[in-house]
């Protein structure tokens, strides 16, 4: 029972973990794209968030991909197709924006292996409503490879640059689903009804058009220690996060919980004064709004359970994505 572990085993077995250590990956990117690019009439597209927001009009076009991780392609092929869908969708949703449409670049070996990945990704895009129109496709390969890359647009955004200290840290998530057999994926989509699954996410972009949230992340394969930092990297900021407050459905442990890649599951940034209007909207859905911490100055995360407490990452001196923390202007340049 890993609830048992004391919060300095808890933070070495998260340290630890290859979703998080994996997200330094992205230093190879960030050392070489910078901190932002300009876009076609030089205004800035901000970089290390969810999706690339690029200025247009009134609005801004949503641009992100997902390479899916080789061994679920691999040995789970149907739901490997499903996640492709599903997690690009939620990357444009945690944005504050809506999708629009996909393409994929899939290899395989046989048109026989990859039927089950094509059923997979069909599935998704029934399910969350946002078509496949086109991409690229090999039966003549000596591996299976999947990915898929999303379009999308947003009014106004929820970003990953805006958080301010003094901010509520809410945890959002769909507790009606089931840890996969073999992964650290919690699925509370593939079971889920389709007008359930688009309601649920219709609320961000709601947050967003409201002024109620201009921050915020998906929950990925870091899990929501690996996310949070990765929020706290790119707004310049610390936090103290409860770790007992991130309570685990029923027969799960904290650790694997802790660990776990939602198919919902967001981590909000908002001032304190937002919190009472933000969590009956979720609640009224049956999903999970609970404030899990506070966002501070400096580049420490703080982790803290029952009466202790440690530094688990200071960001000044161990970068995760190295993506550089954002000026305190890029929250007005964004929702203006």
């Amino acid at each position: 029972m890993t609830d048992d572990l004391t919060l300095g085993e808890l933070a070495a077995e998260l340290r630890r973990s290859l979703g998080i250590l994996h997200k330094q990956d992205i230093q190879t990117a960030s050392d070489r794209l910078g901190r932002c690019v300009p876009a076609t009439d030089q205004s800035p597209i901000w970089l290390g968030d969810d999706c690339a927001a690029i200025p247009d009009g009134e609005g801004y076009l949503l641009l992100a991909a997902e390479g899916m991780w080789p061994t679920l392609v691999e040995t789970d092929p149907w739901f490997a197709g499903w996640c492709a869908v599903m997690v690009n969708v939620s990357d444009i949703y945690a944005m504050g924006g809506r999708p629009i449409a996909i393409v994929d670049t899939l290899w395989s070996q046989s048109p026989q292996q990859v039927e089950p990945l094509w059923q997979g990704m069909v599935a998704a895009s029934q399910a969350f409503n946002v078509p496949i129109v086109g991409g690229h496709t090999s039966c003549h390969s000596p591996y299976a490879a999947l990915s898929a890359a999303i379009l999308g647009r947003a009014s106004r955004l929820i970003t990953s640059f805006s958080a301010q200290p003094g901010d509520v840290l809410l945890h959002v998530t769909d507790m009606q689903g089931q840890m996969h057999p073999h992964y650290p994926f919690w699925n509370a989509a593939t079971e889920s009804d389709r007008e359930r699954l688009q309601s649920n996410l219709e609320l961000l972009p709601n947050l967003a058009e409201a002024g109620l949230c201009d921050t915020g992340k998906d929950i990925s394969m870091g899990g929501i220690v690996g996310t949070t930092l990765m929020l706290l990297e790119t707004s310049g900021c610390g936090a103290v996060l409860d770790v007992g407050a991130i309570a685990p459905p029923p027969n799960l442990d904290r650790l694997p919980w802790l660990l776990s890649f939602p198919s919902y599951g967001y981590l909000l940034s908002v001032r304190p004064q937002a919190v009472a209007q933000i969590q009956p909207q979720f609640y009224r859905r049956d999903l999970l709004c609970n404030p899990i911490g506070t966002i501070t100055h400096g580049h420490n995360l703080i982790l803290q359970l029952g009466g202790e407490s440690l530094c688990f990452w200071d960001l000044a001196t161990d970068p995760l994505t190295g993506f550089a923390p954002a000026v305190q202007s890029r929250a007005s340049e964004h929702n203006d």
